[in-house]
């Protein structure tokens, strides 16, 4: 699934939807840190990840930004430091201009007021003023994989971000995962006009029904219940 359509249709939808459609789908999904946090609440992204390990120099960025794909983001393993900020306004031009969908850093960044200027989805730990001071070796991996909290994601993996989070699924279950999501996002939509019409989500969802089978049945759950009456509301 390439990366135009996959920001296409994460449009419409959230990543609690991709988080509900892959525990649908047992598809297991890797969540970053909740510090890491968009600039702006509006930004999103969705997209191919495009791993960095980064050891101190800007250098291993434009090496990473030289080799990708439009589309992609640039995912930042910074080790999660908060001492100093490994990406700024001068990165975000660059990967802007590779036509990449965003920044997503295990790490904090600079530049705050220029990074929002430009508009380019970037998430991080926060900001700090502080550019790097050390100059570590590089790996072997440096271009290969990252770790974003405890998760190493590479390429081939998807990566989806908005306000309430960054979660990390593999590439090959993504046109799934995006059809189920789909499907909950319209049934979602579908419960909150009858909500605006006066018809409670108890009424909705058969709630006295739930509770007598539940009396008789300890081991029918309200997760059961939704999927045989074809509800949603969670996963």
């Amino acid at each position: 699934m390439g990366n135009e359509l996959i920001f296409d249709t994460f449009r419409t939808l959230s990543t609690a939807l991709i988080a509900d459609a892959c525990i649908r789908l047992d598809v297991p999904v890797r969540l970053g840190p909740p510090e890491i946090r968009p600039l702006a609440a509006s930004m999103r992204l969705a997209g191919g990840v495009r791993p960095v390990r980064h050891a101190g120099s800007v250098d291993v960025f434009l090496e990473a930004v030289d080799a990708c794909l439009p589309g992609e983001v640039l995912v930042i393993d910074n080790g999660g430091l908060v001492d100093e900020g490994c990406i700024g306004d001068l990165t975000a031009l660059e990967v802007r201009a590779a036509e990449m969908s965003g920044i997503v850093v295990w790490g904090c960044h600079r530049d705050t007021r220029e990074l929002l200027q430009i508009g380019l989805p970037v998430f991080s730990c926060g900001p700090c003023p502080l550019g790097p001071r050390r100059l570590d070796p590089a790996g072997p991996e440096r271009l290969s994989l990252a770790f974003v909290g405890e998760h190493m994601v590479t390429r081939g993996d998807i990566v989806f971000a908005d306000a309430d989070g960054v979660l990390f699924i593999s590439g090959h279950r993504s046109a799934e995962v995006l059809g189920c999501a789909q499907e909950l996002w319209q049934k979602e939509r579908g419960q909150a006009v009858s909500l605006g019409s006066g018809r409670s989500l108890r009424m909705q969802f058969q709630f006295a029904e739930y509770l007598h089978r539940r009396e008789a049945d300890s081991s029918y759950t309200f997760r059961k219940h939704l999927r045989e009456i074809n509800g949603a509301i969670e996963a």
